[in-house]
């Protein structure tokens, strides 16, 4: 039989953490987690039309064939929030009914046709729209005005956890029923600037930027069961301060892009596959 060793020319390390940027191919045993891991090739991405506004930190829901991206800040000058919304139909955008706040860091959940947004700056918000196809109508505020947190789930069923203050982080997450929010179960590492995925029921958050108190890009994963949250096996690197994106389930997750260190942007893509599985990731950083 042939040996790892033999097939690859060296043995598998040990590391007491992930490495920081593992290689297609690498494989490695994490002491902490008991685990044997490694790096498998993934999918690769395509070209779709662009969205008629170029603007960052914005909102998005939908499906591939099915999306919507509404609000983020312009490009300077004049650098201003927008309240615009755009809908793909998997080729191209259309334009949609504006928001009734323009905002950027704002988070959303749902379809095209039934979405909701939250929170946002600025000023930091709290306040809750909700998209039927056509147009936006304001719904009841979050407990916590926040910006930049992670957020998923659908129009009726949506979840908030965590996001900024400013200067504060609150680790506080919050349920929404389509008319209301309640509060729910804190997260482990509260931060900004993170991904999320999933429904209410079963949800992801990965990545983001802790202000306290150890602060810096984080590559933290967290799972949430309805309830209460769980520490996860990290990202492949403490990565993502202005905020990867994130999209999937929990138990099937992509996240990809962001910012690493040393204003670093970056290309790469992970995938999560379930806790205990292993790393998927495509290449490459620029």
């Amino acid at each position: 039989m042939s040996t790892f060793k033999n097939i690859q020319g060296r043995n598998i390390r040990s590391y007491t953490t992930n490495p920081d940027n593992p290689l297609e191919g690498q494989m490695w045993y994490n002491q902490t987690e008991l685990k044997l891991k490694g790096v498998v090739a993934s999918a690769a991405w395509s070209s779709g039309g662009p969205l008629a506004t170029a603007r960052r930190i914005l909102g998005g829901a939908g499906t591939q064939t099915a999306a919507l991206g509404f609000g983020g800040r312009l490009a300077p000058p004049p650098n201003a929030n927008s309240a615009l919304t755009e809908e793909y139909n998997g080729t191209g955008w259309a334009a949609g009914g504006a928001l009734g706040t323009a905002r950027f860091g704002i988070k959303g959940a749902g379809t095209q046709t039934a979405a909701v947004g939250f929170g946002g700056s600025t000023p930091i918000t709290g306040k809750t729209e909700e998209y039927n196809g056509t147009a936006w109508s304001e719904q009841n505020d979050m407990g916590t005005a926040r910006y930049s947190g992670g957020g998923f789930g659908i129009q009726t069923a949506a979840v908030m956890a965590t996001g900024s203050t400013y200067p504060t982080t609150p680790n506080a997450t919050e349920e929404y029923n389509g008319t209301s929010w309640t509060a729910g179960g804190n997260v482990g590492s509260a931060r900004y600037n993170l991904a999320a995925a999933g429904i209410e029921s079963a949800g992801l958050i990965f990545g983001g930027h802790e202000s306290d108190p150890a602060g810096g890009n984080v590559g933290k994963t967290e799972l949430w069961n309805g309830t209460s949250w769980s520490e996860e096996a990290d990202l492949s690197g403490p990565v993502y301060y202005n905020g990867q994106a994130g999209a999937g389930t929990a138990t099937a997750a992509i996240s990809f892009g962001g910012e690493g260190s040393s204003n670093q942007m970056r290309t790469a893509t992970e995938e999560w596959l379930g806790a205990g599985a292993p790393l998927t990731r495509t290449f490459t950083d620029s």
